[in-house]
């Protein structure tokens, strides 16, 4: 069970956006500081989420899905969710 800002995420849900943005970055050839300045999300943040440390606001999911060319509902789609 992964603890995040006083949550736990028993069903892993944050890692599997998590792996979900990464996958779709690597797959655009973009570093992780690339789409956060996209995003318009800072990069040490960015990091976090990509491990799933954090629990992402819907907002940032619609920006990171935006600077990846597709939708907040393909990203969560793909993570499983």
């Amino acid at each position: 069970m992964e603890r995040v800002a006083g949550h736990s995420d028993t069903e892993g849900r944050l890692r599997r956006l998590g792996d979900a943005v990464r996958a779709a970055r690597k797959s655009q050839g973009l570093s992780q500081e690339a789409l956060a300045d996209a995003a318009g999300i800072d990069r040490s943040h960015m990091g976090k989420i990509e491990r799933g440390e954090r629990n992402v606001t819907l907002l940032n999911v619609i920006k990171i899905a935006a600077a990846l060319d597709g939708s907040a509902a393909d990203l969560l789609g793909k993570a499983g969710l």
